[in-house]
């Protein structure tokens, strides 16, 4: 971890079931580890202070995946009703285990090209440009990962079903920072992308 720490800590969305791949995309190999373990060590090697992985669908084998792994990790039993409940779970574990946060960066186990350096940018832009949501950008679109100051916490919170944090982002875009992220739009979702991967 590096040593400017920041009052920010990174949630991995990781509790989906990847129905589409046919295959727990979290446990899918790549450079020499899985993709989650992957995006778990790129968000600990950024200046986040605190690291918290939320599993769901298959949360049995992908847990003993992560018994290495430092971050914390819990488990979204609603994980079916989708993205939503993702992400109040993830919140509200982060509220219990650090009180002190400021800051929270929303990340995804299947964008294989996320850096701690795009993570970090996230981080400098909320704290120098003092943008309370900094979002990455990617194509003609935005995405994850991206950072919400503590404000938004309660409408994070009241997210519901299969609605994610980009419904936020458009209620606030001029409130919205912006990191460019070049390969962003890349995800595994199907096997033609783990393919071209």
């Amino acid at each position: 971890m590096a040593s400017e720490q920041t009052h920010t800590a990174v949630i991995v969305l990781a509790a989906g079931e990847s129905s589409r791949l046919g295959t727990p995309k979290q446990l899918v190999a790549y450079a020499g580890t899985t993709l989650l373990q992957h995006s778990v060590e790129v968000a600990q090697n950024s200046n986040a202070e605190t690291v918290l992985v939320v599993l769901g669908a298959n949360a049995d084998i992908i847990k003993e995946a992560l018994k290495d792994s430092t971050a914390d990790i819990v488990v979204n039993e609603q994980w079916k009703e989708g993205m939503a409940s993702t992400i109040r779970c993830g919140l509200q574990t982060l509220v219990k285990i650090n009180p002190n946060i400021e800051a929270v960066i929303l990340m995804v186990a299947d964008q294989p090209f996320v850096t701690a350096a795009l993570i970090n940018s996230l981080m400098e832009v909320n704290r120098k440009e003092q943008r309370s949501i900094v979002v990455s950008e990617y194509g003609t679109t935005f995405g994850t990962p991206v950072l919400f100051d503590k404000k938004y916490f309660p409408e994070l919170m009241q997210l519901a079903d299969d609605v994610g944090a980009k419904s936020l982002v458009r209620k606030y875009i001029n409130e919205a920072g912006f990191v460019p992220f070049p390969k962003g739009d890349i995800d595994i979702d199907t096997v033609e992308d783990l393919e071209k991967l």
